[in-house]
Order: C-alpha cells, then sequence, then structure tokens
C-alpha cells in the first residue's frame, strides 16, 4: 500500500483504523468487539510506523534527516506519556474508567487524519508513480527554493531503476539486498532486546513489587514516560552531529550500566517474602529512569531512523516493512515471555538484557556502517560498497543497479 498509493494514503488508513479501534473499545460490550478493536489499532500501528518514518526520511535534507526523523519517537513518547497520565486519572474511575483510557485514542486519530490532508506526498513517491510534474513541485515546495534539479534528477534516476524491479520482495533475498535487510531488521530485534518494553509495558509491575501501592505505580510511569520523552530530544539535537553508531554504543553502555545494577539490587533485597525497602527501591527508580534515559536518545528513536534510510529506493517500502514486522514480532515475544521470565529468572532478567546489550553493541561497531549525512539515494555506493564487510556482497556481476544510473556528481561533500 505504502509503494502503490503513496506513504500519505497509508498515513490516513491509519488514522481511520486508529478510530474505529478507539470506537469498538469505547463500546465494547464483550470480549470479542474488545479485541476487534485492539485488532484494528494494531493494524494503525502498523499503517503508520510503516508510513511515517519513511515520509520523513524521504522529505528531509540530508544534513537535518536525522534529527526531524527522531521528531517521530519523540512524539511517540510523548503518546506513551500523555496515555500513562490518562491511565492514572481514569484509574480512580469506577466502572467506565477504562472506557475512557481506550476512548481516548480516537482523540490522536482525528488529529492525524485531519492533519494528513494539510501535507504533501513525498517527491519520491510521486515520482515513482509516474508524477513527475507534481514531485518536482512538490520538491520545490518542500524545499523552499526553486534550483532544486539536481537532486529531482537524482529521484528520477533511483526511480527509474526502481521501477524495473517488478518483484521488491523477491529483490530482497538478492545478495546486493542482504546487507542493508540484515542492518534495517536487526536493529528491530536489538532495539527490543535492550529490554525497554520490560520497563515501559510492566513499570507498575515492577513498582508494585519494589513496594509501591498500585495508584504509586501508575505515577511512577508517568515519571519514566516524562524521562523518555525529554530525553528524546537530544537525539534530535545530536544525531546529525555525531553520528547514529556513537550515539548507539554510548547510549547502550549506559543501559547496561543501569541494568547490571538494578539486577545486584533486586538480587540482594528482593525474595518470595519480602519487599524492597522503600530508600533501595526509590535508588531503582532512578536507576530506571537513568535507563530509559540512555534508551531515549540512542536506541529509541535511531532503530526507526536506520531501518528507513539504508535500503535504496527499490526496495525501500518492503524491507522497511520487514523491519517494522520484526519490530511488532519482537515486541510481542518479549511482552507474552517477560512474566514467564521474571518469575523464573527474577533479577537476573536485568543480566540477560545486559548480555544482549553487549552483543548489540559489538555489532553497531564492528558491521553497522555509519549513514549521517549520506543522501538516500547514494547509500549504495558510498556506505554499503565501502564496508569493510559489506563490500563482498555487491560484485559487479550482481548489481542490479547499473553504475551509470546511479553515478552522482558531488559539488561539495557532506557535512561530517
Amino acid at each position: 500500500m505504502c509503494k502503490k498509493y503513496g506513504r500519505k494514503p497509508t498515513m490516513q488508513a491509519a488514522s481511520i483504523f486508529f478510530f474505529i479501534g478507539a470506537i469498538l473499545n469505547v463500546s465494547a460490550m464483550n470480549l470479542p468487539m474488545l479485541i476487534l478493536g485492539r485488532l484494528f489499532l494494531g493494524a494503525g500501528v502498523g499503517c503508520g510506523n510503516q508510513a511515517v518514518p519513511l515520509f520523513i526520511t524521504e522529505i528531509s535534507p540530508p544534513k537535518f534527516r536525522g534529527g526531524l526523523n527522531i521528531c517521530f519517537q519523540l512524539l511517540i513518547t510523548v503518546g506513551i506519556l500523555v496515555a500513562n497520565c490518562v491511565n492514572y486519572f481514569t484509574s480512580n474511575i469506577k466502572n467506565y474508567g477504562w472506557r475512557i483510557s481506550l476512548g481516548g485514542a480516537a482523540v490522536p486519530a482525528v488529529i492525524l487524519l485531519v492533519g494528513s490532508f494539510a501535507i504533501v506526498e513525498t517527491p519520491t513517491s510521486l515520482i515513482e508513480r509516474g508524477k513527475k510534474e507534481k514531485g518536482l513541485k512538490t520538491l520545490k515546495r518542500i524545499r523552499g527554493v526553486d534550483d532544486v534539479q539536481k537532486e529531482f534528477e537524482e529521484m528520477v534516476r533511483a526511480t527509474e531503476v526502481a521501477n524495473q524491479i517488478k518483484h521488491p520482495f523477491r529483490e530482497l533475498m538478492k545478495k546486493p539486498s542482504i546487507p542493508p535487510m540484515i542492518c534495517g531488521t536487526i536493529i528491530h530485534v536489538f532495539q527490543q532486546f535492550t529490554g525497554i518494553n520490560v520497563v515501559m509495558f510492566y513499570a507498575p509491575v515492577l513498582f508494585q513489587t519494589m513496594g509501591f501501592g498500585s495508584s504509586a505505580s501508575l505515577l511512577s510511569a508517568v515519571i519514566t514516560g516524562t524521562v523518555n520523552s525529554l530525553s528524546t530530544v537530544i537525539a534530535i539535537f545530536t544525531v546529525d552531529k555525531a553520528g547514529r553508531k556513537k550515539l548507539l554504543v554510548f547510549g547502550a553502555l549506559i543501559c547496561m550500566v543501569a541494568q547490571c545494577t538494578i539486577g545486584v539490587i533486586l538480587k540482594k533485597y528482593l525474595t518470595e517474602t519480602s519487599k524492597v525497602p522503600n530508600s533501595i527501591a526509590k535508588v531503582v527508580v532512578l536507576l530506571i529512569c537513568v535507563y530509559v534515559n540512555g534508551f531515549a536518545w540512542s536506541w529509541g528513536p535511531l532503530g526507526w531512523l536506520i531501518s528507513s534510510e539504508v535500503f535504496p529506493l527499490e526496495t525501500r517500502t518492503s524491507g522497511y516493512f520487514f523491519a517494522v514486522a520484526t519490530n511488532m514480532l519482537c515486541t510481542f515475544i518479549i511482552a507474552q515471555a517477560f512474566l514467564s521470565m521474571l518469575c523464573h529468572m527474577r533479577a537476573s532478567i536485568y543480566f540477560f538484557f545486559a548480555a544482549w546489550l553487549i552483543v548489540m553493541s559489538i555489532f553497531v561497531m564492528a558491521m553497522l556502517p555509519e549513514t549521517k549525512g549520506v543522501p538516500l539515494d547514494e547509500m549504495v555506493e558510498r556506505v554499503w560498497k565501502k564496508h569493510w564487510f559489506w563490500k563482498s556482497f555487491f560484485k559487479s556481476s550482481d548489481i542490479e543497479r547499473p553504475k551509470a544510473m546511479v553515478q552522482l556528481e558531488h559539488q561539495e561533500k557532506p557535512n561530517h
């Protein structure tokens, strides 16, 4: 849908799914109706996560692409914070408080739908669907200048190559597509195995286990949501200066230290019959905030950013589909497995996720190329073909993108 009809209609479809899901949930008379509403909300999440990062990536100038794309994650964290606040206040409303919480999703759905009519389609998507004149007009509009001919011609050349690919999903299985496919999807596996959803989804359970009351646990979730939102702003102003890799590695280091410290504390104090002392519980909450801070300016936003920019145009929507699907699948696995893991592993579960942070840090340093400031249509030539390992996947005999069609003349070097 994102490739055939465009990024904008896909976002509009997402808003409609969100609205239907919210209405079904707020008016649910039985469990099947509630589940159906949740399925519609899930479809909205899928469409939104597929279209929005691609939309932002394709309309952004290369030197600002990282920061603008991370605004997507920033607003997600704001949404989580608002949801936590709503849940906190509606938890004390008897009988229909849960309906207010679930039905509230209709508000951002309407905002998204109305707002989608005010935005333009991406020039890349328009050109890809044969609307070159409209694509040129849109490119001039979003750049704010008329001198965009060079960038437009680059888009046209990339689109001509992309349109030669009739089966983009099959193209992903070819050797030159393996590097972006691996990096674009495994970044989402790693994102979920940082343990963030364990903290955000089950913060109330964790805090209640540590001795906080049920209402206080929701308040603690609000606190972590606030930290999450404020910390994401850091990434907006640093990702296009420091680069993707540095933020990922330093973020993983902070998360690992915080998780190991939490694990040591809980292993010492938390038993099956006792609770963590109040003073120690506050220290754990502080460490969780440190962890959320480290995640919020690294693995949280950069997973979506990197996977939206590493694929060439001919496999961008199909490759990004796999990235989003991988993220949703891993979220589901962690959510389903966490409580059982917590019961069996108890405090050791934090060491489990800390070990994953070590693995992903090594992968980032050795295998993930830096994409800061690289135009999307030059990603293959300037990133993948020059990487010490991934360049072996590109040979003159099996490259589908003829070099002559992607050779770009540089008048100035990009900012690094």
